[in-house]
């Protein structure tokens, strides 16, 4: 008598085969996320560089706009006030000045305000050195505890 092959009970694969065909289907479906991943990005940095370039000739045509308004505010105030052009000109010219500077010193401002990522640093160190951060020894609560936001760390410079 010889058995049907359909009805023999299928044999189990090896756990060798399982494994092999486990790393080619995980390896399958890694290489596809990563097409898709590039995919998205090269949609995406399409996407961003039309906005800059938009946002660039927006801010092109807003800077010719405050060139015309500037010549518009120069002239009100000859015809208003009778001043001589050059001192309208100038008073104008004078704002901007002031304005720029006072930018340039709120930006310096900014720049002295940045950290230099110690905190980063710090816990990078923390990491390398195989220490835990976040189990110190038996320190007292500060009078700030259960405030929201006071368990961050000041990030003003220090002095």
């Amino acid at each position: 008598m010889t058995q049907n092959p359909a009805t023999e009970p299928q044999q189990e694969e090896s756990l060798g085969a399982l494994v092999a065909a486990a790393t080619g289907q995980l390896s399958t479906l890694v290489r596809a996320e990563i097409e898709l991943a590039k995919a998205e990005f090269r949609f995406d940095a399409k996407r961003v560089g039309m906005a800059v370039g938009l946002f660039a000739a927006a801010a092109f045509i807003a800077h010719l706009c405050l060139i015309l308004i500037s010549f518009v505010i120069a002239y009100a105030l000859v015809a208003v006030f009778d001043w001589p052009e050059v001192a309208a000109f100038g008073t104008v010219t004078g704002f901007y000045v002031i304005l720029a500077g006072l930018l340039v010193f709120i930006g310096v401002r900014r720049f002295k305000g940045l950290t230099g990522m110690r905190r980063t640093i710090r816990s990078l160190k923390h990491l390398k050195s195989g220490e835990s951060e976040s189990a110190p020894a038996a320190v007292p609560a500060p009078p700030t505890a259960g405030r929201l936001g006071s368990h961050r760390e000041s990030v003003s410079p220090e002095k």
